[in-house]
């Protein structure tokens, strides 16, 4: 059973990566010892569905990394940087910069919580 939950930031929006971080702490709770052999296989699906989710995840956090490289705008001139238009500019490298933190932040947590059900993984499988 897959039960979603939409937890809320500071600013009322939807936090996409609340929900599968405490869907993948949850799981790792989980103690195979206890599940009793019937239920491995049913567990061994919905976290092996747990970190599919979170692979897409990090594939999209990945994706919010790369592009132009907000501090490039240090190869402009200091006269460019300087102009009335470049504040614009400045914003713009400001909230990339910004953005790409919150995903580098955000992508850590999902790998980390990630990488700690792997072997629980492989345990599930090789009891099934």
């Amino acid at each position: 059973m897959i039960i979603q939950v939409a937890e809320r930031s500071q600013g009322g929006q939807v936090d996409p990566d609340e929900a599968l971080s405490t869907r993948l702490r949850d799981l790792a709770l989980v103690d195979l010892d206890a599940l009793g052999h019937a239920l491995i296989p049913a567990f061994a699906d919905d976290l092996a569905h747990a970190l599919g989710e979170a692979r897409a995840r990090i594939a999209t956090l990945r994706g919010q990394l790369s592009g132009p490289e907000p501090l490039g705008v240090l190869d402009a001139t200091d006269r460019q940087r300087a102009s009335d238009t470049a504040a614009a500019g400045a914003d713009r490298a400001r909230e990339r910069l910004i953005g790409q933190a919150e995903a580098a932040r955000a992508l850590a947590r999902v790998a980390d919580l990630a990488g700690a059900l792997i072997p629980k993984l492989f345990e599930a499988d090789r009891r099934r």
